[in-house]
């Protein structure tokens, strides 16, 4: 088994967090540290260490948690923040879990949770094409124009974003499904048409949808929605 895998599998992190932790040190295997990421362990035999604490290999069964939460506007999607409310603050259950991606703190909606590093890693990473949709409100009408640049790509940062499917729902609200999530993305093509963001709501990631979750609400995703994530 990968280091990074054996990792984010005992619930330390998510998979890419761990190759983060290996490049930067923080990891040793019986006793020295390993900084390549192609290392392989042996759980049965191997000992793993994180920040000098012992790993606890990975279970032959795991009972992982997925939760989707309805994000409010201020809360912060992350772990750990000073003097901020967290997303793990909505969500009071004793076992360790992980935003997959992140939700800018001015937006609202869906976010998804869970302590399955595999699947974090899957559901995070652009190459794996699953789509993120958005519902958007701007502080002036949007011509028909700005609405296809955005579809088509647009540089941000020196880079082109992915095509994107965008739908007009008013004359200044859209819908807008991403593959990919770079940071504060739709803000800044939207800034980019010489408009603003009002509202920005996620509604759904791959197969899962907020619905009629309410806000700060959170709920366990059932046995149908995580077999749709894991195809």
């Amino acid at each position: 088994m990968r280091l990074q895998k054996f990792i984010a599998h005992a619930g330390i992190c998510s998979r890419r967090k761990a190759e983060n932790f290996i490049l930067e040190g923080r990891v040793k295997v019986n006793g020295q540290i390993v900084t390549a990421l192609g290392t392989k362990v042996d759980p049965e035999k191997d000992q793993v260490f994180f920040d000098n604490k012992r790993v606890s290999p990975p279970k032959a069964s795991v009972a992982y948690i997925y939760i989707a939460v309805n994000k409010p506007c201020g809360v912060i999607t992350s772990c750990s923040q000073k003097n901020a409310r967290i997303i793990l603050d909505l969500v009071p259950i004793k076992k360790r879990v992980y935003p997959i991606g992140r939700l800018d703190k001015d937006s609202v909606g869906l976010v998804l949770l869970t302590d399955d590093g595999e699947l974090h890693n899957r559901l995070s990473h652009p190459s794996h094409n699953h789509e993120k949709e958005y519902l958007v409100k701007t502080l002036y009408p949007l011509p028909d124009k700005a609405l296809k640049v955005m579809a088509e790509g647009m540089v941000i940062e020196g880079v082109k974003t992915r095509k994107a499917k965008v739908e007009r729902i008013s004359e200044n609200q859209f819908s807008i499904i991403l593959k990919q999530g770079r940071n504060r993305q739709i803000r800044k093509m939207v800034g980019q048409t010489s408009n603003k963001v009002d509202t920005l709501k996620r509604v759904r990631m791959a197969n899962i949808n907020l619905g009629d979750l309410k806000e700060g609400g959170w709920r366990y995703l059932t046995a149908r929605e995580i077999k749709g994530l894991s195809q």
